[in-house]
């Protein structure tokens, strides 16, 4: 029989924190890099747009709130339990947000987030950066899982699932309370070796 501390972590505790959040080529002259201290404004704008505030819950209260969500960002790569890019054009300003949120490298898991302010949408970005750290997170970091949830009243973060390769697995019910009440999520997920999409 074997035991749990039999089986071996999926990732090695430190493979993370032992090095720099890398930058992620998007498409040309756009990139994930990690968030700065400059870019407090933009998590700013975000946290005040209504359809951010829709689906996301988080609140920024000013722009020194922004500069300490920034820091803790930092803090929870190097703790191993988060990574979150910015999604921005090359040298330039934060126009989006990506990351990866509750990292269990021990069993190889993660969920992936993400928003874009108004500028940044309509143009597949959504779904080109989703690809990006997916493939990152699988087969660069070594994670063996991820999965997406949205509210089911959120068909186009249901789009930019299955643009990205993430399978359909079911609806988890009042699974997430927002502003207006409990909303049912759908839950999408990539494992390692699931055949690339499109």
């Amino acid at each position: 029989m074997i035991s749990g501390a039999d089986i071996p972590d999926v990732v090695p505790a430190g493979r993370m924190a032992a090095g720099a959040q890398p930058v992620l080529g998007l498409v040309a002259g756009v990139e994930l890099r990690p968030w700065r201290p400059d870019d407090a404004d933009a998590l700013l704008t975000a946290a005040r747009d209504p359809a951010i505030r829709r689906w996301n819950l988080f609140t920024v209260a000013d722009r020194a709130d922004a500069r300490r969500r920034i820091e803790r960002m930092h803090e929870r790569w190097r703790s191993e339990t988060g990574a979150v890019w910015a999604v921005a054009g090359t040298g330039g300003a934060a126009t989006g947000l990506i990351g990866l949120n509750g990292i269990d490298l021990a069993g190889g898991t993660a969920e992936l987030v993400y928003w874009l302010l108004p500028e940044a949408r309509g143009a597949g970005l959504a779904v080109t950066a989703t690809r990006r750290l997916t493939h990152w997170s699988l087969d660069d970091l070594g994670l063996h899982r991820l999965r997406l949830c949205h509210s089911t009243a959120n068909p186009a973060s249901c789009r930019v699932a299955e643009k990205a390769g993430f399978t359909f697995e079911g609806t988890m019910r009042d699974a997430l309370l927002h502003a207006d009440g409990w909303h049912d999520q759908h839950l999408h997920a990539r494992v390692a070796g699931d055949p690339e999409q499109g």
